[in-house]
C-alpha cells in the first residue's frame, strides 16, 4: 500500500510503498508536500498559455518517485535542511521536462491516462513547455550553488546521450540488450543517482555516503526502468503510468522483447511473426501481449529485475544503519515484488 497525503480535496499517492518505520514515512510525507507546492509554484509563468501546460502534467499525477528519493536519501544528514525541497523539485521538474519532449518523439497522445501536452496542443508547445521547466529547474539549482549546477548539467548531459541511444538504435552488429542497457543507465539511472547525491550533499551527510549512495540509487534506477518495461507487458491497468502495451504497439523493442527473441525456439514463429508486424491493431496487440506473456524470456527479464534490485541493495549495505538505509532495501524488494 502507498503513502497518502491529503492536498485539498484529494489523497495523492506519493510514496510507491508503505515503509516499516512510520516515523520516517511521516517525515517523507511531510517533505513531499512542500514538494508538491513548491514545484507548482516554480511552473508559474506570466503567459497564460505557457501557465496553464507547465503545470499540465504535475496535475496528471504521478508518484513523486524521484523527490522521495531526494527525501530518502538526505534521511543520512538532516534531512530538514532548507536546501533539500527545492533539490527535490529541481529533479522533479526536470524529470517532467523529459516527459514533454518524450511524448513528442514518441508521437504518443496520452501520458498517466490525460491527453499528451503534445496531442493536446502542438509538438512546439510541448518542446518549448519542456524547455520551460528545464530553465525553472536550472534556475532553482543556481541557487544551491555551482556544484549543483555542474552536476545538474552533468546528468542531463547522460539523459540526452541516452534518449540519441534510444533513437538511433543499436549499431550494426551490436549486440541488442548491450545497447538496451546503455540506454537505461543514461536515460533513468542517471537522474536517480543524482537524486541520491543531492540528497546527501545537501542534508551534510558524510562524504562516504554521497559517494556511495549514487551508484546504489543509479542500480535502483536500472532496475526500475526494466520492471516498467516488464509491467508494460504483464499490467492490465495504467499500473506503469501508460497504457498497457504501449511499447509494444510503438515498436519499442523493450526488455521483455529483446530476451523473447533472443531465446526464440521453434514453437515461437507466431510471436516472432507479430514482433516484425504493425501492432496498432488492438487485435494484434492482444495476442502479442498473451504469447508475450507466457514466454520464457519474461522470466528472463525479471531475472534482470532481480540482479538489479540486489546491486543496489548490497551497495546501500555499505551506509550507515539508519532507518533510510532499511526503507531503501524495501523499495528494492518492491521493484522485484511488482513484477512478480
Amino acid at each position: 500500500m502507498a503513502a497518502l497525503v491529503a492536498m485539498g480535496d484529494e489523497v495523492i499517492n506519493l510514496v510507491p510503498v508503505a515503509l516499516s518505520d512510520g516515523t520516517l514515512m511521516s517525515e517523507l510525507s511531510r517533505g513531499l508536500a512542500q514538494v508538491e507546492d513548491a514545484m507548482h509554484q516554480a511552473a508559474r509563468a506570466q503567459y497564460e498559455l505557457l501557465n496553464e501546460t507547465s503545470g499540465y502534467l504535475m496535475d496528471a499525477g504521478g508518484k513523486r518517485f524521484r523527490a522521495t528519493l531526494v527525501l530518502l536519501a538526505a534521511q543520512f544528514g538532516d534531512p530538514r535542511d532548507e536546501r533539500i525541497v527545492p533539490a527535490a523539485v529541481a529533479i522533479e521538474l526536470t524529470h517532467l521536462a523529459t516527459l514533454y519532449h518524450d511524448d513528442v518523439m514518441d508521437e504518443a497522445e496520452f501520458r498517466r491516462g490525460w491527453q499528451s501536452a503534445n496531442s493536446r496542443w502542438t509538438n512546439s508547445v510541448a518542446i518549448l513547455t519542456g524547455d520551460f521547466l528545464f530553465a525553472r529547474a536550472s534556475s532553482i539549482l543556481a541557487g544551491l550553488g555551482n556544484e549543483a549546477v555542474r552536476i545538474q548539467a552533468e546528468t542531463f548531459g547522460r539523459l540526452v546521450v541516452g534518449q540519441i541511444l534510444e533513437t538511433v538504435g543499436p549499431k550494426p552488429g551490436q549486440d541488442a540488450l548491450e545497447h538496451y542497457m546503455s540506454v537505461a543507465t543514461g536515460k533513468t539511472a542517471s537522474l536517480f543517482a543524482t537524486c541520491g547525491q543531492f540528497g546527501a550533499m545537501y542534508s551534510g551527510a558524510p562524504a562516504s555516503v554521497v559517494d556511495s549512495i549514487g551508484p546504489a540509487y543509479a542500480a535502483l534506477g536500472v532496475a526500475f526502468q526494466l520492471s516498467d518495461d516488464i509491467l508494460d507487458v504483464v499490467s492490465e491497468s495504467l499500473q506503469a503510468g501508460k497504457t498497457p502495451g504501449t511499447d509494444l504497439r510503438e515498436g519499442v523493442r523493450s526488455l521483455p522483447v529483446l530476451h523473447a527473441l533472443r531465446s526464440a525456439g521453434p514453437g515461437d514463429a507466431r510471436l516472432l511473426e507479430l514482433l516484425s508486424t504493425d501492432l496498432s491493431d488492438p487485435g494484434l496487440l492482444d495476442e502479442a501481449l498473451g504469447l508475450l506473456r507466457k514466454h520464457p524470456g519474461m522470466d528472463l527479464a525479471r531475472a534482470d529485475v532481480r540482479h538489479w534490485a540486489n546491486t543496489a541493495r548490497d551497495r546501500i549495505a555499505t551506509l550507515p544503519d539508519v532507518p533510510a538505509r532499511a526503507a531503501f532495501t524495501q523499495l528494492c524488494d518492491f521493484m522485484v515484488d511488482r513484477t512478480s
